[in-house]
């Protein structure tokens, strides 16, 4: 009796939901069309959201944000707007098949159900494949991956499944990914009809090839893009995941969403002959210590080369034949990048620890110095760069402090076989004038802060942040063939003259870790594959003009956007691997998630004609439409003003209602959006938003508000 006084308060506020709810939709109060006549002026009010990923159920996080949204049609409807809150479900890419396939190859290797091993191993011992390979086993080995860990506790889709309620013979049906469209969009807006949602739920959908509707709308707007040259083919670098065997881009990561690659200068020191005792088989061939730099500039001063004596490195066959040294994570990279025959396949034909090669003679490009060394530091990381760096203590705090710490120590020397002329007639060299800071600006700073050894870091990190900016921005050369001229001006043209000369080449690598939904660490690889060239200067100025007339409310905002369309460049739109619709002109390629993603706010226009509430678009339309009926010109004629009457057998007046459909809710008057979708999605909408509709304001005003951000036009 207690306890049911206890809830009687919250059974009694629960029942009038119900009631309410019921009759909500018995009335069909928040169903919306667009009127048969026009109006002098058009008192509507469309809000949208990003459409939620089916591959699990909603959390809150969700809630929280389309709160916004829920709030705003609220607040329009009040004000006597006439209102629409369309939902859709989002289910292409690569995450539901990822999962579908990882429970199938679990119930194959433990069985059905599976009875997985106690101790914390990989699902499966598998030896490497290829030489590649060994970097992603050596890291395996006796510990969980730092994916696995950030993953969550269960490491078998299996168990994340029956954490979610579901019964073991439920589990079986999702090793096929159709069943993941098929349980949880229902799942999703049931859950969003109890919350009491204003949303007009004929307008719903799910994507993927499976609605036919949706692929029709999705193959449109790509052969528009196409033919309007937004569209290109060719190799580009791109984040890419080994083991899926495509593309890596945001939707399809575990971690490191908005990272791309980044561009070094990889700089080859030629090894001098007589080879070090395990490189002595290599005699005669061309053997190199390959650095990546952020600065060929600073080449000139190169002093010595730096290892990590402990650190394991590999000397690989590359495509001319000659040999490379570097970290196998480094080489992994580079065999994704044309450097060796076999693409992804590292030819290693020696394994070596730092201590193995220290020592050694080396010719490098640039430096004053005929002959320089390989010497040792204790704190380069493997997780950045090829594991070999080049050493220019004149403008760089870390290599003068590496370098006095050698000079003083003659126990270190001894301790790592480094004999005096290795090390003790080497001086910084002077190659760039700072103002402030003259021409020798590390030992000057490192002075100044008293910098002991390599191990104070942090008067070290504070020495290159008062250095490396002053100095490529204010710097000049002093340096012969570049004298006189300034730091940010010569960067590329030494970098093209040593590649030029074949002293270096380019290479690519994440800005940070990138791990792929399916455990794999992912690479720069150069691809084969078609791309939205948002890097193109006319469409990157017309979304430029756009950003510019859209009232952001906030400086944080504008700035992320501006910062992002200022970098952005190729976006692969192409997968191999996934769900999702073909591409019209080369379907042996999938569009990627976010590609398809970005005016999908347009075909709720047009969905609850189309597929009438039927989520897979599979049912009967309302207009008595089939799919093979949306032709080109069917979907020019709704969405282009300009567009004359196709040929089709599809009634005139319903062509018709589609058409004043679109043109009476268009463009979205509100959208609400978390902000890390700004480096993405949201800055992909207003450049294909332009694309499509260059003469038409179909874009927005931007209002942020707590950690979102909503698009408003008043």
């Amino acid at each position: 009796m207690t306890e049911r006084k206890g809830t009687a308060k919250l059974d009694f506020l629960r029942k009038i939901e119900k009631e309410i709810q019921k009759k909500w939709e018995e009335d069909k109060t928040f169903q919306s069309d667009a009127p048969e006549v026009e109006a002098e002026t058009k008192n509507k009010y469309l809000v949208t959201f990003p459409y939620p990923y089916m591959n699990g159920k909603l959390h809150l996080g969700h809630t929280f944000c389309l709160s916004k949204c829920e709030f705003a049609v609220g607040f329009q409807r009040l004000k006597g707007r006439n209102c629409l809150f369309p939902f859709g479900l989002h289910c292409t890419g690569m995450p539901i098949k990822a999962c579908a396939d990882k429970l199938k190859r679990e119930m194959e290797l433990y069985g059905n159900p599976p009875q997985f091993p106690d101790e914390d191993e990989d699902e499966a011992e598998e030896k490497p494949k290829t030489a590649d390979e060994i970097i992603i086993k050596d890291k395996a080995k006796g510990k969980k991956s730092k994916a696995a860990a950030k993953a969550g506790s269960s490491k078998f889709q299996w168990d994340i499944m029956k954490s979610l309620g579901l019964k073991d013979e439920e589990i079986v049906k999702f090793s096929n990914a159709e069943h993941w469209l098929e349980y949880f969009p229902p799942l999703a807006v049931e859950d969003l009809k109890r919350m009491g949602l204003k949303v007009d739920w004929r307008r719903s959908f799910i994507t993927t090839d499976v609605n036919p509707f949706y692929d029709s709308f999705v193959r449109w707007q790509f052969v528009t893009l196409k033919d309007r040259k937004k569209i290109k083919f060719g190799k580009r670098y791109t984040i890419y995941s080994p083991k899926d065997g495509q593309p890596c881009m945001d939707h399809d990561r575990q971690t490191g969403e908005g990272v791309g690659p980044q561009e070094y200068t990889l700089i080859k020191m030629k090894m001098v002959e007589p080879y070090p005792a395990k490189l002595s088989a290599l005699k005669g061939k061309k053997v190199f210590l390959v650095a990546a730099t952020l600065r060929p500039e600073t080449m000139f001063g190169q002093t010595n080369c730096w290892i990590r004596p402990d650190m394991k490195y590999v000397a690989f066959e590359t495509v001319s034949g000659d040999v490379f040294i570097s970290t196998q994570r480094a080489a992994r990279n580079m065999a994704y990048q044309g450097f060796t025959k076999e693409n992804g396949v590292v030819p290693v034909v020696a394994q070596l620890l730092g201590q193995d090669i220290l020592g050694c003679a080396l010719t490098a490009p640039l430096t004053t110095y005929k002959t320089i060394y390989a010497l040792p530091m204790l704190t380069i990381k493997e997780d950045k760069g090829t594991g070999v760096v080049t050493s220019v203590p004149s403008d760089a705090p870390d290599d003068i402090a590496a370098l006095r710490d050698i000079k003083k120590k003659a126990a270190l020397r001894e301790k790592y076989g480094i004999e005096d002329h290795m090390v003790l007639p080497f001086e910084p060299v002077p190659i760039i004038e700072i103002p402030g800071y003259g021409n020798l600006s590390a030992p000057l700073v490192c002075d100044e802060l008293k910098i002991q050894s390599q191990n104070d870091r942090e008067k070290l990190a504070e020495a290159k942040e008062r250095v490396y900016l002053k100095g490529f921005y204010e710097g000049v050369m002093l340096v012969d063939g570049f004298k006189g001229q300034k730091v940010q001006d010569v960067k590329k043209p030494i970098q093209k003259m040593m590649v030029d000369k074949g002293e270096a080449l380019i290479y690519m690598e994440p800005e940070k870790q990138v791990i792929s939904r399916s455990a794999d660490e992912c690479v720069v690889a150069l691809c084969d594959q078609w791309y939205l060239d948002y890097g193109d200067k006319e469409w990157k100025q017309q979304a430029v003009t756009v950003l510019e007339s859209l009232e952001t409310f906030c400086d944080e905002t504008r700035k992320n956007f501006e910062a992002t369309l200022a970098w952005l460049q190729e976006h692969a739109c192409s997968r191999t691997y996934g769900l999702g619709t073909r591409l019209p002109w080369d379907e042996q390629w999938l569009i990627e998630s976010l590609s398809d993603s970005t005016i999908y706010m347009a075909y709720y226009a047009v969905a609850h004609l189309l597929q009438g509430g039927v989520l897979n678009g599979q049912g009967p339309s309302p207009l008595g439409i089939r799919p093979e009926q949306m032709t080109r010109e069917v979907w020019d004629f709704i969405f282009f003003k300009t567009a004359a009457f196709p040929k089709t057998d599809i009634p005139k007046e319903h062509l018709q209602r589609l058409r004043r459909e679109f043109e009476y809710w268009y463009p979205v008057d509100a959208r609400v959006s978390g902000k890390d979708l700004v480096p993405n999605h949201l800055s992909y909408y207003l450049y294909n938003h332009v694309a499509m509709w260059p003469d038409d304001r179909c874009v927005l005003i931007l209002l942020r508000t707590s950690e979102l951000l909503l698009f408003t036009r008043e």
